[in-house]
C-alpha cells in the first residue's frame, strides 16, 4: 500500500505553506497506513507534529458524535425521522421542521443573532430558538450548525444528559476511541488552532464560538480526536454489524443514498455525498470540519481517508486551503481504486 500521489499532494500542502502540518490515515479494509508531515504549531514558536496528537475536529463532531447517537435512537424507536422538532423543543415555534430536515440540512433555519459570539449560554440558546425558517425549507440543502445543535438538545430531552456526555458514553467509549474526548486533559497534547483577539492562542479548547459558549450542550462541534481513533471510526462503518449497538447496520449501510425529504437535495443523514468512478460509479460519504479536518468513507469498497490539518493556525479562515483540500481528495478518489480491498463483482 503506497498511495504515492495522495501522500505527495498532502506533502505539497505543507511545502507550499497552505497548512502548518497534516496527519493522515489511508485505510483499506483492516489495513491502515498513518503518517504526518510538517509542524503542529507556528506560533508562539515552531513545534514539530508528533504522532497521536489531538485535533479539534470541529464539524466532524456532527457525524462522529451527534449523528451516531441519533441513529441509535432511530433504531431503538425512541425517535423518528418524521417527528417534529417542536415536539421536543416546545420553544421552537415552527411545526413544519422535522428530525429528517435537521439531519439533512434542509430545515431552512436562518436568521441573525446580534453579538452571537459574546452571549452567555442561556442567551445564545434563546437566540437560536428564536431563528426562523426561510424559503429554502424542504427544497435545498443549506449547511448550518443550528441543525445539529437542535439535534443535540433533542437527544438531551430523550436521554437526560448533554449531547457530549452521551456521545462519549454511547459512541467513543464503546468503539474504543480511547484518545477522543470533549475535555482534553493536557492542552499540549492538542494541536493549537487560531490565534484570536479575544481568547489568544486557542489550544485544548474548542475553537468554534458556539461550541465554546454551549460547551457540553453543543452537538455541532467540540470533539477532539486523533488519526488512529478516526481510522477506527471509519473501519466501523465498513462492518457496522460488528458494533450494531453503536452504529445501527440498517441505517449505516444506507447512508450512501440521498436521504433528504424530497430525495433530490443531494445529502444523506449527516453526511455529504460525492461520486467516485472507480471501479464502477458509486457514491461515497464525506464530511469536513472548519478547522481543517476531513473524512471520506467508501463503504462499498471498504476504503477511507482521514485527513487532519489545522488550517486556521495561526489565523482563520485561510480560504486557499479549500481548493487545495478538494484537489487532494480528488487525487485520493482517483488513486484508491488501485488498492480496492473489496470485490465489487458480487
Amino acid at each position: 500500500m503506497t498511495y504515492t500521489q495522495t501522500k505527495a499532494a498532502l506533502q505539497r500542502l505543507v511545502q507550499e505553506k497552505v497548512v502548518p502540518g497534516v496527519s493522515f490515515a489511508l485505510i483499506d479494509g483492516d489495513r491502515v497506513e498513518t503518517g504526518q508531515y510538517g509542524q503542529a504549531a507556528l506560533v508562539p514558536a515552531p513545534e514539530p507534529l508528533r504522532p497521536g496528537m489531538l485535533y479539534d475536529v470541529a464539524s466532524l463532531t456532527k457525524v462522529v458524535g451527534t449523528l451516531s447517537v441519533v441513529l441509535q435512537l432511530l433504531a431503538e424507536g425512541r425517535l423518528r425521522l418524521a417527528d417534529r422538532v417542536s415536539d421536543y423543543l416546545p420553544e421552537w415555534p415552527d411545526t413544519r421542521v422535522t428530525i429528517q430536515h435537521l439531519l439533512t440540512h434542509t430545515s431552512g433555519i436562518t436568521g441573525y443573532i446580534p453579538n452571537r459570539n459574546q452571549l452567555a449560554a442561556p442567551e445564545l440558546t434563546a437566540g437560536l430558538l428564536g431563528l426562523h425558517v426561510g424559503p429554502t425549507f424542504d427544497r435545498k440543502m443549506v449547511y448550518a450548525d443550528v441543525n445539529y445543535i437542535f439535534l443535540g438538545w433533542i437527544v438531551e430531552k430523550i436521554l437526560g444528559d448533554p449531547i457530549q456526555v452521551v456521545a462519549q458514553r454511547r459512541v467513543l467509549t464503546p468503539l474504543g476511541m480511547v484518545h477522543s474526548t470533549f475535555t482534553p486533559a493536557n492542552p499540549l497534547a492538542c494541536i493549537p488552532t487560531a490565534q484570536t483577539v479575544g481568547r489568544g492562542l486557542v489550544r485544548g479548547e474548542v475553537h468554534d464560538p458556539k461550541g465554546y459558549v454551549l460547551q457540553r450542550r453543543c452537538g455541532s462541534a467540540g470533539l477532539f480526536s486523533t488519526v488512529d481513533d478516526l481510522a477506527r471510526f471509519c473501519q466501523a462503518y465498513f462492518q457496522p454489524e460488528k458494533v450494531a449497538a453503536v452504529l445501527p447496520p440498517l441505517l449505516v449501510n444506507h447512508l450512501a443514498h440521498d436521504l433528504t425529504p424530497n430525495g433530490h437535495a443531494g445529502r444523506s443523514l449527516g453526511w455529504a455525498l460525492t461520486v467516485t468512478q472507480c471501479p464502477t460509479p458509486h457514491r461515497v460519504i464525506w464530511h469536513s470540519g472548519f478547522t481543517g479536518t476531513y473524512l471520506v468513507i467508501d463503504q462499498a469498497a471498504k476504503q477511507a481517508m482521514v485527513f487532519l490539518t489545522n488550517r486556521v493556525h495561526p489565523v482563520a479562515p485561510n480560504e486557499p486551503y479549500l481548493d487545495q483540500r478538494n484537489a487532494v481528495i480528488g487525487t485520493y478518489l482517483a488513486e484508491k481504486s488501485r488498492y480496492v480491498a473489496h470485490d465489487f463483482s458480487h
